[in-house]
């Protein structure tokens, strides 16, 4: 049976989190070992250039805590095909030939572009590699052939862009080499986590965050500072569970439900005090995250170890998408000296 080929991957900007984690990891894990996929997981360290060309050893000190992180979660380089962006030159040239078959009009109206921009802070000053990212987007997703792609739902606009790309490459070209992706999203509830301070989204750059490679006493601190309900002073006081960020955790992280849903019952009379409820979820959070620690510990002890892995992983992407961009030059008619 042919499995379906997957692909996802993260920017090399800092280690990851508990959000990347609950966001994407975990599910990642899952559908690597279910057996039905062929899964590519790129280091997206190219694209995370586009906005931090100027620090590029914030881009190369990430490259190794990325890969760290995904050992830790249980990603295995015998089932899953773990590379590095910059190393597979295919890539780049794929782009240049979408390029010419998208407009800067409908770049500009993407609007997960749009949102990014303003987030970042760009004005009129956005890096042409940024602004292009949905064409090199499209090249990494289709240079392997990829048809599941486990994504955010921010990131659907991004997958419709390739879509577009494959659609009009294979019309002008008369060829069906390159196929349509889809998303697979998380499940509802679990795509995106709140920052520790309440903040809608939890971002290294905000430092809101819980990393996969705080050790027990950080991540203790951490919960024991997060935002509850700010009117909920005294224990007797009836608490706000809604946009009350320890019970947000507690439904994504703690096994048993059914204690989740008395403590929102005893916090919203009055009675419940917020150490309490921190001191369970840090429970709840160290059972999920210990064994994560110590699996990245033990990794983290060979270096070099993890950088070979990302060598032969980047050497097997490098055949994958060769033979992509051999199809794709002869659609083209680029194939000036090829022997037939």
């Amino acid at each position: 049976m042919t499995k379906e080929i997957l692909l996802t991957g993260d920017r090399p900007t800092g280690k990851l989190h508990i959000g990347h984690y609950i966001g994407s990891l975990k599910n990642r894990v899952k559908l690597q070992n279910e057996g039905k996929y062929d899964p590519y997981i790129m280091i997206a360290d190219t694209q995370a250039l586009t906005d931090n060309a100027r620090d590029p050893e914030k881009i190369r000190k990430s490259l190794i805590e990325v890969a760290l992180d995904y050992l830790a979660v249980g990603l295995d380089p015998e089932k899953s095909t773990i590379y590095v962006q910059s190393q597979i030159p295919a890539l780049f040239e794929l782009t240049a030939y979408y390029m010419d078959l998208v407009t800067v009009a409908r770049l500009e109206r993407n609007p997960t572009v749009k949102t990014e921009i303003k987030q970042k802070g760009f004005k009129d000053s956005i890096p042409v590699g940024f602004l292009n990212y949905p064409v090199s987007q499209a090249a990494d997703i289709t240079a392997f052939k990829a048809t599941l792609i486990p994504v955010g739902d921010d990131q659907e606009p991004m997958l419709e862009q390739t879509r577009e790309i494959v659609r009009t490459f294979n019309r002008v070209y008369n060829t069906d080499i390159l196929v349509e992706p889809k998303g697979y999203f998380p499940p509802k509830g679990q795509g995106r986590l709140p920052g520790l301070d309440g903040n809608a989204k939890m971002s290294k750059s905000l430092g809101n965050a819980i990393y996969l490679s705080d050790d027990a006493k950080t991540v203790q601190k951490k919960v024991m500072s997060m935002y509850t309900d700010p009117n909920h002073i005294h224990v007797e006081d009836p608490g706000q569970v809604e946009g009350n960020t320890v019970f947000t955790y507690l439904d994504v992280f703690a096994p048993d439900k059914d204690k989740v849903a008395e403590l929102k019952e005893q916090y919203q009379k009055g009675g419940l005090g917020d150490v309490k409820i921190k001191r369970y979820l840090n429970e709840v959070l160290e059972a999920e995250l210990a064994p994560i620690r110590e699996r990245r510990e033990k990794y983290a002890q060979d270096p070099d170890a993890v950088y070979e892995m990302l060598l032969e992983g980047s050497k097997k992407a490098n055949e994958v998408a060769n033979q992509t961009l051999e199809e794709v030059r002869d659609a083209i008619g680029l194939n000036y000296f090829k022997k037939n």
